[in-house]
């Protein structure tokens, strides 16, 4: 009988000698794979377009950091893990004229709205983030090669300013939405609004219906004191910061610059209306009791008392703290201001949501104070805080407010640089939607079995 291990047994056994593994072979197999390493490193770095980068080992300084700096002394990192090593973003931009019904998002039914008044003022989000991928690098002008499509509006503007009511706001939506066929791809799962107040996706009555698998640009993370429910899903939307006047933001002469703590007069201020709120009602009422300490001027914005944006930061300024409690919603603008005044905010706002959290530990630049506790507690424990730590903060804070800024692209650090590495993770390589079906030679068709390309609008919703 023959062996197992016979020849004929093993038709494809080489008839040559096999030479023997060395420690020389093993020690030069060692040495290619520790080249291969660092040159694959050298050329991920080489790839990193942008100065916002992702930390090698090594590069992460004491946990006390706010944020992650490397060695060398400034640049912002994002955690590679889910972001990737270097922005790499092509976004299609829908155009005015190219949708039914995209201009009376933008400029009102009577198309008289200008955008340069939209862009003033906490709203203006939604027209700055609109110009800057206008001109972005990480535009497309094709849309089978974009990774996301943003589509422009400014809701709010055109509905403080009269341009559409709530009613028209929502049919103009539904009736732009049925004009995108990669809109219907996806489930909307690929396409980006920006909300930019605190009614966040509310502005569109139907959100629900037709923006829940979108992402939304929002400064709002909670809207539960009128509705029932949030628009804000933190799985899919970006919290995004308000928009600071550009006079505090920009890198020459401010308004106004921050005053030494030995210098400022007040404890704690709170510049806002009382809106019937109850935590600002507190603060109004605890500032005539301790006028010294804590500063709430009523603010008028009209006739002869009207606070101008220099006086409005003059105010702002002289305090070591600045109070962020709850109004019409969680969010604040006066929290994002603190920073460029250089006082420590104080969020007294128990649902707000804040920005790239992947990146800012804010317990190292801000406090959160729990709002039902508003009272001489408060005061007591703001004063009993030495100066030494108060600067400390205010420094941390100085590194990462450029985050909050919508300062141009080219600025390394800047709320857009950091929105698109917040977009980056939302990116997938595949879409679908319950809508949409495939063939087994990649034809994307839809219900009835016309393939994408063929599909024309107006097409039924997702």
């Amino acid at each position: 009988m023959a062996s197992i291990h016979s020849s004929k047994t093993r038709p494809f056994a080489s008839h040559h000698t096999v030479t023997p593994c060395t420690r020389t072979h093993q020690i030069g197999a060692l040495a290619l794979v520790i080249i291969t390493f660092f040159l694959t490193r050298i050329f991920d770095q080489s790839l990193n377009s942008s100065s916002f980068s992702t930390p090698t080992s090594g590069q992460y300084r004491s946990k006390n950091d706010v944020v992650r700096f490397s060695d060398s002394g400034g640049s912002i990192f994002w955690p590679q893990r889910g972001y990737g090593t270097h922005l790499s973003l092509k976004i299609y931009v829908y155009d005015e004229n190219e949708i039914d019904g995209l201009k009376h998002l933008l400029y009102g039914r009577d198309g008289k709205i200008s955008p340069d008044s939209c862009v003033k003022g906490q709203w203006g989000t939604q027209v700055k983030i609109h110009r800057m991928l206008l001109q972005s690098r990480f535009r497309t002008r094709k849309k089978e090669e974009a990774d996301l499509f943003f589509v422009p509006a400014y809701p709010k503007c055109v509905r403080v300013m009269g341009g559409l009511n709530d009613k028209e706001i929502n049919q103009t939506y539904v009736k732009v939405l049925s004009q995108m066929p990669y809109f219907r791809l996806s489930g909307g799962r690929n396409h980006i609004f920006v909300f930019p107040s605190g009614a966040g996706a509310h502005l569109f009555k139907s959100w629900a219906t037709y923006l829940n698998r979108s992402i939304i640009l929002t400064p709002e993370g909670d809207r539960t004191d009128k509705r029932d429910t949030s628009a804000f899903n933190t799985w899919k939307d970006i919290i995004i910061p308000g928009n600071i006047d550009d006079g505090m933001t920009t890198h020459g002469s401010r308004i106004v610059e921050p005053l030494p703590l030995s210098k400022r007069k007040h404890l704690a201020n709170y510049l806002g209306r009382a809106q019937g709120k109850v935590g600002r009602l507190r603060l109004i009422e605890l500032s005539k009791q301790y006028p010294d300490k804590l500063e709430c001027p009523e603010l008028k914005f009209s006739g002869p008392d009207k606070l101008g944006r220099k006086e409005y930061f003059e105010h702002l300024r002289n305090a070591k703290f600045c109070l962020a409690p709850r109004g019409e919603s969680s969010w604040t603008l006066r929290f994002y201001e603190s920073f460029f005044v250089e006082c420590v905010p104080v969020i007294l706002s128990d649902q707000a949501e804040l920005p790239f959290q992947n990146v800012i530990d804010y317990s190292q630049i801000s406090i959160k104070w729990p709002s039902t506790h508003i009272g001489t507690e408060l005061l007591d424990y703001l004063e009993s805080i030495p100066d030494k730590d108060i600067e400390e903060m205010i420094a941390r804070g100085q590194k990462i407010r450029c985050l909050f800024a919508y300062t141009p692209e080219s600025d390394s650090c800047s709320a857009f640089n950091a929105i698109m590495w917040e977009l980056q993770r939302k990116v997938r390589q595949f879409h679908q939607s319950s809508e949409t079906f495939w063939l087994h030679n990649r034809t994307i068709v839809n219900r009835n079995l016309v393939e994408f390309s063929k599909w024309k609008p107006p097409m039924p919703l997702p």
